[in-house]
């Protein structure tokens, strides 16, 4: 294998968390009585936590006095339905599996709450040995903290090390790590988007990512 120890993220990258999210979107908007989101607007409006896309979906944003309320609606319903439509990518699970029996080490750092990346990764991924979310007084990507405190958890070295996402926020995330990235193309956003801040290696699926992972 090429890299001994691999980050990931999650939303967009490991699973197709979309659809799950758009619910919960729209069940906090429109129990407040606010104009519901598409589906694509969800989509843009992921990748920097879930108070910033609460935040995007909300007419007025911070300044909605209903942002409280429709934050905390959003919160309790997603904890409840975060597994209803939540899945896999075609291949990541196989391909996980031959990483763990290869001897890779690996975590999964995202912006979505730490209770919900912890329960979707003993769910669906439990060749994980490190799950982290958004947490008090640690920085969310794309600052290099969460990725950091992961690092030192799996013992990682910067060298040996990998981070896979599908963002944007990915990609400069890996950046200020100092670590070589992998963007994936099956997520939220499209290659020219991520090529803006940098990203130069790419893979269209998870047999392209084995290869490049050297398998």
């Amino acid at each position: 294998m090429k890299y001994k120890y691999i980050i990931w993220d999650l939303d967009g990258t490991l699973l197709n968390t979309i659809e799950d999210l758009h619910a919960s979107v729209n069940f906090a908007l429109q129990k407040y009585g606010q104009p519901l989101r598409t589906l694509k607007e969800t989509t843009r409006n992921v990748g920097n936590g879930i108070r910033l896309l609460i935040s995007r979906s909300l007419e007025g944003g911070e300044e909605n006095p209903l942002i409280e309320e429709v934050f905390a609606a959003f919160k309790a319903h997603y904890r409840e339905n975060c597994l209803n439509l939540t899945r896999p990518y075609d291949g990541i699970t196989d391909l996980l599996q031959k990483l763990k029996a290869k001897g890779a080490k690996m975590a999964v750092v995202s912006n979505k709450i730490d209770f919900a990346v912890k329960d979707l990764r003993d769910r669906f991924f439990p060749w994980l040995d490190v799950a982290m979310g958004e947490q008090s007084g640690v920085a969310r990507k794309p600052e290099p903290d969460m990725v950091f405190h992961a690092m030192d958890e799996l013992g990682a070295v910067p060298e040996e090390t990998v981070f896979i996402g599908d963002s944007e926020v990915d990609v400069l995330t890996a950046k200020n790590a100092g670590l070589d990235c992998i963007a994936v193309l099956w997520g939220f956003r499209e290659k020219g988007e991520l090529e803006t801040v940098g990203g130069s290696v790419f893979a269209k699926s998870a047999d392209e990512l084995s290869a490049l992972l050297g398998l």
